[in-house]
Formats: structure tokens, sequence, C-alpha cells
């Protein structure tokens, strides 16, 4: 860790709790997050208001550990996506977990990475945004240690890159986004397209052509052949860039990609790519790992196609408390959607806590969502009664961590040991 970014992190522990974070115990008010964090209360009996969400401090401990371990086996520096958290502590877990740097996707996350002092960021996103682009340059320019590496996918994107940059001491380095197929989101769609990029950011001196990238994700009825095919043409595009010399004068060639649906994909073909004139950057972004969840990304995780690699934990828990019980077929617990992710799954009931015990939440299931309430559905074998406790899980960490300021990390028996800070 960087002095710079010790001193950021000991400002966020300096942070007073209040009103701002929602579920945290009232009597904390006035307190700092390392004062309350040192007073390691009990996330059940401390005094937390529910509903409250919590990460498990074993399995993000473990979900860090695993993606480390498979990065290294298979070769891969690792960007882990900071959308999913825009937690500064985790961007400094992550790189004290051999990460190579922090992906991002706009300018307000990459000056939150800047300002708790992260060093190497890759932008995967073309950024023609004036404003901007200055401030990039004035970071480059006062700090040398800072690397930046930024998609480019037109040559009107080169075009408004090196208009916005003339005058700054040194070039951004950017890679040209090869799109995951017709129809699919952004990047260059032909390879033809992607030589006259290329030659674009070739005609500034701006901007610095590094390597070539691209999402998977987005590959059109995406299956494993498919992917397959299309990290190929990746990977090829990287070869006849440097066939053609438009690498020269570095040090390395980037080559990019990995969602969190697809690392398995980028891991074989990565590890076949072919012998170019100079050393190659094999570099993964995959980013729900962090916390995985306990819907979508557990269906998706390429962990079920390579089980003898390991296994990633889901990590949150959303704890809310049923407030009406009007029928043996009906509850509501005290949170909606402004707590718990839901674009691309409900909430999945998983425990019940009554007097200090805790059981499966036999019998329970939500079905749907109220700004501030939760929908659920019991059978006769639910026992549920009002102010019991019901731990859900949830789907999509993107959509989870953004709804929470502060998120206090427990241990198993519910010892609260630290609090992450979100900036969304």
């Amino acid at each position: 860790m960087t002095a710079d970014s010790a001193q950021s992190l000991a400002r966020l522990a300096a942070e007073r709790v209040d009103h701002r974070f929602k579920g945290l115990p009232p009597d904390a008010d006035g307190l700092t997050v390392a004062e309350l964090a040192g007073q390691r209360r009990n996330l059940f009996t401390g005094g937390f208001a529910t509903p409250v969400l919590a990460l498990s401090a074993e399995r993000l401990e473990h979900n860090l550990k695993l993606m480390e371990t498979y990065a290294a086996r298979h070769g891969l520096a690792f960007a882990p996506h900071g959308k999913t958290s825009m937690a500064p502590q985790l961007f400094q877990r992550q790189i004290e977990h051999g990460a190579w740097g922090i992906t991002l996707a706009v300018p307000h996350q990459l000056r939150v990475a800047r300002a708790f002092g992260t060093r190497r960021v890759f932008l995967a996103n073309e950024l023609v945004d004036r404003a901007a682009l200055h401030w990039i340059a004035a970071e480059l320019d006062a700090d040398p240690d800072f690397e930046l590496v930024c998609y480019v996918d037109s040559v009107r994107g080169v075009e408004l890159m090196d208009a916005a940059l003339r005058g700054a001491t040194r070039p951004v380095d950017v890679v040209v986004e090869l799109a995951a197929g017709e129809g699919a989101r952004t990047g260059v769609r032909t390879e033809a397209e992607c030589a006259a990029v290329a030659d674009a950011v070739a005609g500034t001196r701006t901007l610095r052509l590094v390597g070539v990238a691209g999402y998977e994700g987005e590959v059109p009825k995406a299956d494993t052949e498919r992917v397959t095919a299309w990290l190929r043409r990746l990977v090829a595009l990287a070869a006849d860039f440097d066939k053609a010399g438009r690498f020269t004068g570095l040090d390395r060639i980037i080559v990019s990609a990995g969602g969190s649906a697809w690392f398995d994909a980028v891991a074989e073909v990565f590890a076949a790519i072919p012998e170019l004139s100079l050393p190659v950057l094999k570099l993964l972004r995959s980013g729900a790992y962090v916390s995985h969840d306990d819907g979508h990304y557990r269906k998706l995780t390429p962990f079920n196609r390579v089980p003898e690699e390991g296994a990633l934990e889901p990590a949150f828990r959303l704890w809310t408390q049923v407030v009406s019980r009007p029928s043996a077929e009906q509850a509501f617990v005290n949170a909606g959607k402004r707590d718990a992710a839901y674009d691309l799954d409900l909430p999945f009931a998983q425990v019940i806590r009554r007097d200090g015990a805790e059981r499966p939440a036999t019998g329970v299931s939500v079905t749907a969502l109220s700004d501030q309430h939760a929908w659920l559905a019991t059978t006769p074998e639910a026992d549920l009664e009002v102010g019991d406790w019901v731990g859900l899980g949830l789907s999509h960490p993107c959509t989870s961590f953004d709804k929470w300021q502060l998120i206090p990390v427990a241990e198993a028996d519910g010892t609260v040991v630290d609090y992450v800070r979100t900036f969304f």
C-alpha cells in the first residue's frame, strides 16, 4: 500500500457515523467508523436496525484468495472491475491479493479511485468527455506513477480525445475495443475498421496504442463455442496489429477481456496466445466475484464448469424483519427496492432468526418488492412471526452495493469487524 492510499483509507476510518448510513446502531451517532469497528458489536444484538446489509468476513476473504490463485495459475494479470463495489477498501484488498490494477467505466469512478491512491486503472469504455480528459491529462502530468489504459472504438472518438488532450505532457495509452458481434454493445465491428481506428491513433501525439480488448459477455447468444470464437478473433487482431508494426516503442502488448461469466474461456484462449514481438499482458477484468451472489452469478459462474478449480461463495446477506403477517399465506418484511437488488432476480429468503436461533427459511419465498417492503409467500410449513429476522440472499452484486453507503463486515457469529464505504 502506498502512503497516499493509506492516508486516504485512514480518512474513511475517521468519518463520523450518523443518519446518512442506514442500518447502523442509532446510539453510534458521533463515533468514528474506526471507533465503531473497535467495539466489535454483534450484528444481531448490538443495536443494528433492520434492514441492514452485511458482508461475510470469511466469504469475502475466500473469494479474494480464490481469484488471486486462479489468475496466477492461468498466467493472467488481474484488473477486477471496480464498478461492482465502488469501495476503495475493497480495491485495496484486491490489489493486496495480487491485482495488477482496477478496471472502471466512467470518469466519476476514476476520480474515486484516484482519490484513494489507485495507481493503475483500465478504463473499459471510450472516453470523449472534454472536461474529464483535461482532468486525466493533469493527473498523468502530475503523477508519473499513474498508469491509465482506455478503450477507443471509433475514428471520431480518437479525434475528440486528441483535440481535448493537446498540450498534455504524457500520451494516454489506448486499446482498440473489438465488438462482441453485430448488435452487441460498444466496440469496432470489423477488423478493417479496427485498423482504421489504430491508424487514427497513430496519427496523434496524444494517444498511444498499447493493445486490444473487449467484453465477451456481450457475444450474442453466448455459449462456449461462440465466446471462444470471439476471443480467438481478439487474439488474432492483436497478432495482426503486431505483425503490422503497430506496437513499436512499447515494453508490452495488452490483450484484455473477461467478465464474471466466461473467464474460464478467457483463460483457455489466452493460454494459447502466440509469441508476439513483445511480452503480452493477459489482462482479466472479472469484478462480481468479490461478493459473488445467490442468484445470477451463482448460476453463471465458470466455476460451475470447472469445479476442480474451486467455488466462489455468496458474501452478501440482507437482514430484514417481519413487520406484518396478515394471513397464513402471506408476510411482509421491511426491505424493498431501496435496499435490495431486483434487476435480475428477486431476493431469496434463506434463514430466519428468532431468540438468537437461526434456521432455514423453509416455506418462505419472496414474490414481489415494493419500495420499502418485500412480499413473502408462506406455505403451511413456514414458521414465521412478526418480529422475526429474515436473512435474504441477493442477485447481482453491482446493484446491491450501490444501495448502501456503509456496509458492516461480519464474522460468522455476527461480530462486526469492519465497515466498507461505497462511492456511487
